[in-house]
């Protein structure tokens, strides 16, 4: 019996990542989880892995920025489970063409769809069940981006995580009366698919000593295994080879 036993997890962008690792630890802690991502081959890949470990998981394969396909999904989710106890937000991307100079409205759009918009929509697809049961934990996966201004990220990576940080601060303000609390995490660089997307790949040695994502997945059970009375609100968590302070070759600015 696991701590979170007789959970259910709901998690988007697991199909990889840090989505992944969260899914396969809260699937460690007893949750029955519910893994979401926009492609098939990855969602089914995530579900074996945590079959094969003894988890329990499904596949729900969505896109978070199709607003109605959240609802469906959402709705299929609680139509079988009667509940979401946790919902984890890991859906995110960035452009190779993600500055000013580059950037276009339908670029901006397209990224704050998915890192924005598409955690509005599954917030607001389990929020109601949450009331109802007086209990329920939102993780939102932020980034370093979403705290401190960063050049390599681009502005609409910047905007679109700085404002998942005030979703989420403006759940813990209005919802905490019904029970249900909300985290957001502001990871440094991590080693995951969506360093592809950057315009300089950094090297493998520098993606050594990134965050891994089985280290985001060990924070996503931490804050999820906390009992109901606790809201760990936010959480910073970097590499110690902090580049943002460093620098690196791949992050140096262009003209």
């Amino acid at each position: 019996m696991g701590a979170l036993t007789g959970k259910v997890a709901w998690l988007t962008g697991a199909g990889s990542g840090i989505g992944r690792a969260g899914a396969q630890e809260l699937a460690a802690s007893g949750a029955t989880v519910i893994i979401s991502g926009r492609t098939p081959e990855g969602v089914e890949e995530s579900v074996a892995l945590i079959a094969r470990a003894g988890g329990k998981a499904e596949a729900a394969v969505l896109d978070v920025a199709d607003k109605k396909a959240v609802a469906r999904v959402g709705g299929d989710i609680i139509a079988r489970h009667g509940r979401v106890d946790i919902l984890v937000n890991s859906a995110g991307l960035n452009l190779s063409t993600r500055l000013w100079k580059d950037l276009t409205p339908d670029s901006f759009d397209y990224i704050s769809r998915i890192n924005l918009n598409g955690a509005l929509y599954c917030i607001y697809a389990v929020l109601p069940g949450m009331r109802r049961q007086k209990d329920g934990l939102v993780i939102n996966v932020s980034s370093w981006a979403g705290m401190y201004e960063e050049y390599l990220t681009g502005p609409a990576y910047n905007a679109s995580k700085t404002a998942l940080a005030a979703l989420t601060r403006s759940l813990n303000d209005e919802e905490c009366v019904n029970g249900i609390r909300a985290c957001c995490l502001f990871p440094g660089e991590v080693a995951t698919p969506i360093l592809r997307h950057r315009p300089v790949a950094p090297s493998q040695q520098e993606v050594d000593r990134m965050l891994q994502a089985e280290d985001l997945g060990k924070t996503i059970r931490f804050v999820a295994e906390m009992p109901a009375r606790v809201c760990i609100n936010e959480i910073l968590i970097t590499p110690t080879w902090n580049r943002f302070f460093i620098g690196g070759p791949d992050m140096a600015r262009k003209t």
